[in-house]
């Protein structure tokens, strides 16, 4: 009777033991991403809000030092049309020439300027959109364990066109399920909150 009790009591220590090997399910998927995944980049871009806000911002900026330069260009023309009223080697001639002489250079290097100011602007902004897209397409790709994700062009090509024409013959990707195509998802976390850790692109 007593060794039917020991029995007894020892198969019970066996199932307490057991119970919590069988109660800790694991809470992640166990083993690597193994699926891939396509996204636009040049989509994203062109419906990027705070892209597109920056670039139009950027544009109404050259607009305006545009405008100046052309008033600027219009006031140097109308030196020169007074330099025609004076003799050559007079007093008045030489100080207007000299006038205008300074104030095309001045021109050409303000110009040179101001257009070199701008494009290292607008790559910042593209580096740092592109950044916070590298970003947002790594969250994703973790949060749905996805292996790889591949660049594609999702543009139609224009048959007519010769130039799209080679450019749509020489994609690297020839076909994708439309189901792993995750630019809608990655533009949507982009234009909603701000990938964390990424500076935004500035909008002045």
């Amino acid at each position: 009777m007593n060794r039917q009790l020991a029995g007894i009591i020892c198969g019970a220590i066996v199932a307490l033991v057991s119970v919590p090997a069988f109660a800790q399910a694991p809470t992640q998927p166990s083993g690597p991403a193994v699926h891939a995944a396509v996204v636009d980049v040049g989509y994203i871009f062109k419906n990027h809000a705070r892209f597109k806000a920056a670039m139009d911002k950027m544009k109404d900026e050259v607009m305006t030092a545009e405008n100046g330069l052309k008033a600027e260009r219009d006031r140097i023309n109308g030196l020169m049309e007074q330099l025609k009223g004076f003799n050559v080697g007079t007093p008045e001639y030489k100080r207007l020439e000299a006038e205008i002489a300074k104030a095309q250079g001045d021109f050409n290097v303000n110009a040179q300027l101001q257009k070199k100011d701008f494009m290292e602007r607008e790559a910042k902004v593209y580096m740092q959109v592109y950044d916070e897209v590298e970003k947002a397409v790594a969250q994703f790709a973790r949060e749905h364990r996805i292996a790889v994700v591949h660049r594609f062009d999702g543009d139609p090509v224009d048959s007519s066109d010769r130039n799209q024409i080679l450019r749509g013959i020489t994609k690297p990707i020839v076909y994708y399920e439309p189901g792993i195509d995750i630019t809608p998802d990655v533009l949507k976390m982009l234009n909603g909150t701000p990938v964390a850790g990424v500076a935004q692109p500035p909008v002045r």
